[in-house]
């Protein structure tokens, strides 16, 4: 399962891709089958990006859907985040879509986490504690209804962590990206869906290949659409092998966290604004392990596995909306799913429900216009 060879394909390999196939060059022919059919293309093939297609392929009758991106997993931001569902609060998004967008989620997880495939997915069921050094503004959250089991911690249980003085314990859910990108493009590939390994520098590239394009390029829809209100913030972690550890531990909205999975623990984190850095820092690997350790202090007897870092794209605002582009008399379909910072894989499939809707306008549109 996974993308051939288990690694993104370089620039000079730009071709479709099929599940365990070799790369090919792209030829018109490619996509002359699919002329009939609405055809879609997505950029980003992050967690966004490819649950989008999904979403698309599955839900809009007579389309073709293509996932464009310079880099599949195992060499996504996405396969570095931690993947606990929990959301995270952004005061200028009505809280409404964020808790749709959230249970959404949620809902679509936990369905997952039923079967028996679920390991091979990468998603489980995870319990533990949120402590603050502090209260937090509201010491009931909005999302407290749509996780399992949502309660304030006692006394006796603030007492196991240092400087503890508020908390909550509630039971989420984990989506381990490094296996479950690979099942998202499993998927896609079984609703006809395909991968192009290229990198896209402007829209109109796709000007006549494609008629609807869905952007979800991550912290590249900046250098893309210009938008400069989209900025990444770092994220470096750790993965460490800890099988002892059952229950996550998640620190001052995530400022520091262990959080157990399938295979391994991640340990982390940081959130530097504006910090492009890609390399993993020995300062910020000290810190972190340090730092966990305070809250579990057997995390001294674990043994390293990995450090990744990735750029988290950060808007004040997700962007979700239509955008027409115009050019020389022609006219280009854009669908925006970007800007989700750290709450990508907490709202991933939410959004792409919704970005789905936004294609299906488009289609329905474009379906009633006469033939010439």
């Amino acid at each position: 399962m996974g993308f051939p060879n288990e690694r993104a394909p370089a620039d000079s390999e730009v071709g479709l891709y099929q599940s365990g196939e070799d790369p090919l060059p792209l030829h018109p022919e490619d996509l002359s089958q699919t002329m009939e059919k609405i055809r879609v293309a997505v950029i980003g093939a992050g967690v966004v990006g490819l649950s989008t297609a999904v979403c698309v392929a599955e839900s809009i009758p007579d389309c073709s859907v293509t996932v464009i991106a310079e880099k599949f997993s195992p060499q996504t931001t996405s396969d570095v985040a931690a993947g606990v569902l929990s959301p995270h609060f952004s005061p200028e998004t009505p809280i409404h879509r964020q808790k749709r967008w959230f249970e959404d989620t949620f809902a679509h997880v936990y369905s997952l986490v039923q079967t028996a495939e679920a390991p091979n997915i990468g998603v489980q069921i995870l319990s533990g504690w949120e402590i603050f050094k502090e209260p937090p503004v509201e010491h009931i959250p909005f999302w407290s209804d749509s996780v399992l089991a949502f309660r304030v911690m006692n006394d006796a249980e603030l007492m196991r962590f240092p400087e503890a003085i508020f908390g909550w314990m509630y039971t989420t859910l984990l989506c381990d990206c490094t296996h479950y990108l690979p099942w998202l493009e499993k998927r896609l590939k079984n609703a006809g869906g395909r991968l192009w390994s290229v990198k896209i520098r402007d829209f109109w590239e796709l000007d006549g290949t494609f008629d609807i394009i869905v952007n979800c390029s991550g912290i590249g829809a900046r250098a893309l659409t210009g938008d400069m209100k989209l900025y990444p913030v770092r994220g470096q972690i750790q993965k460490v092998h800890a099988p002892w550890l059952k229950h996550f531990v998640r620190i001052n909205g995530g400022t520091t966290y262990i959080y157990p999975g399938i295979t391994s623990v991640t340990l982390g984190g940081t959130r530097q604004k504006d910090d492009w850095r890609m390399s993993a820092d020995p300062n910020d690997s000290k810190a972190i392990f340090e730092d966990c350790c305070l809250y579990e202090p057997s995390l001294k007897l674990s043994r390293k596995l990995f450090e990744g870092v990735g750029l988290r794209p950060t808007r004040a605002v997700l962007r979700l909306e239509k955008e027409k582009l115009k050019r020389d008399g022609r006219q280009m379909r854009l669908v925006h799913n970007y800007g989700h910072g750290g709450a990508g894989v907490s709202f991933h499939w939410g959004t792409a429900k919704e970005a789905a809707q936004l294609v299906q306008e488009y289609v329905t549109k474009m379906r009633c216009q006469p033939k010439l």
